[in-house]
């Protein structure tokens, strides 16, 4: 084992796709939960997620790779995927360039690496199996399932979605964590994985500036960019202050033109709020319904005005999972886009908070990737 690492008696590594922060949220939190039952504990994370999102929930038992693990799916917006994008990216990624399969293959090896965990990044299973060590696969959905949705469109997904089947089918633990797109034979099935909050929700909204007796809303599109249009009307809604992270570049970007209400609290993208904590301050939360988001609110129990997307199969499962078992209403792109949600807002206030019980999905998730590590 390479000097320095002595201390850690079990290296386990993670490749976690680089699509949205989402997957990066579910990671992390494993990694969170796993380092509260065991200290002996170093992370090798591969993945092109900015630094500054593992810290402070991850302590320094771990070194982050900047290397690019999986293309998922190119963007348009938020809500939009880019087809013909995600088609010429994945053309230069598979097959996988086997000189850099081999070099990380070799890394593992040299600091006796014991586990590789993915979160649906194909590139690790490649590592894992030409490594020799056992590798985990962390989904609700698989990119071939993904790219199957849209075959009608364009039929040249098909040699992708041959390719990440049987790559996906030849992970030795399958971990699925609900909302679950398309149930497979696994060795798990989890709860909803979601950061736990880490800071009083009193606390949160006096830091925020939100008044005593005060309504709080949160409007996320997870971590992605968006216009907001409807920032200058949220001051006709009285007794109701508006947190909005990503506001604060929107503004930027429209200048002048736009006077910004005073119970709204613009935050950057990157603010020393924690997601999860903000999610657990608010009265309600409205955005789009993306993985962690929606694992986030589940868990915090507030009405939720969820945006699916349309074109994206993964939303359906979700939106199932978000009616069946959360306060919630829908609100459509045009609208949300519009600002005709705020119409419906009093609704989604009245609904009552959900007080959850159970087990959060990533401290099951810690004690399966536990007891596989521990010889």
């Amino acid at each position: 084992m390479e000097a320095g690492l002595h201390r850690y008696r079990r290296c386990v590594a993670f490749f976690i796709t680089p699509h949205g922060y989402g997957h990066a949220a579910r990671s992390t939190a494993v990694m969170a939960a796993w380092r509260r039952r065991a200290q002996d504990l170093r992370f090798e994370i591969f993945a092109r997620v900015p630094a500054w999102f593992f810290e402070g929930t991850l302590d320094g038992s771990y070194a982050l790779h900047n290397v690019l693990t999986d293309i998922g799916m190119a963007q348009h917006t938020a809500l939009h995927e880019d087809l013909e994008g995600t088609l010429r990216q994945l053309s230069r990624f598979l097959p996988f360039d086997q000189v850099i399969v081999r070099r990380l293959a070799d890394h593992l090896k040299r600091i006796e690496c014991r586990l590789v965990v993915c979160d649906i990044a194909p590139l690790g299973i490649a590592v894992a199996r030409a490594a020799g060590i056992p590798c985990v696969l962390i989904e609700n959905f698989t990119w071939d399932y993904i790219y199957e949705g849209y075959l009608e469109k364009d039929r040249r997904f098909q040699e992708y979605v041959s390719q990440l089947r049987e790559l996906y089918a030849s992970v030795d633990y399958r971990i699925q964590t609900e909302p679950v797109c398309q149930r497979t034979p696994s060795q798990l099935t989890t709860a909803p994985v979601s950061r736990a909050p880490r800071t009083p929700a009193t606390l949160v909204r006096r830091l925020l500036g939100i008044p005593d007796g005060a309504r709080m809303v949160l409007i996320t599109m997870g971590g992605f960019s968006w216009e907001y249009r409807f920032l200058e009307v949220l001051g006709e809604h009285l007794g109701i202050f508006f947190v909005v992270p990503g506001a604060r570049e929107a503004q930027e970007k429209l200048g002048a033109q736009i006077s910004l209400p005073g119970n709204l609290v613009a935050l950057p993208h990157r603010s020393r709020f924690f997601h999860p904590d903000l999610v657990n301050a608010s009265d309600a939360v409205i955005g789009k319904a993306g993985y962690s988001t929606v694992a986030e609110v589940y868990w915090a129990g507030v009405p939720f005005g969820y945006v699916p997307r349309p074109h994206f199969r993964e939303s359906q499962a979700l939106v199932q999972f978000i009616e069946r078992e959360m306060p919630c209403i829908p609100v459509n792109e045009e609208s949300f886009d519009r600002g005709e949600w705020l119409a419906s807002l009093p609704k989604l206030l009245a609904l009552p908070r959900v007080s959850r019980e159970g087990e959060n999905g990533a401290d099951q998730v810690a004690q399966f990737l536990d007891r596989l590590t521990e010889w």
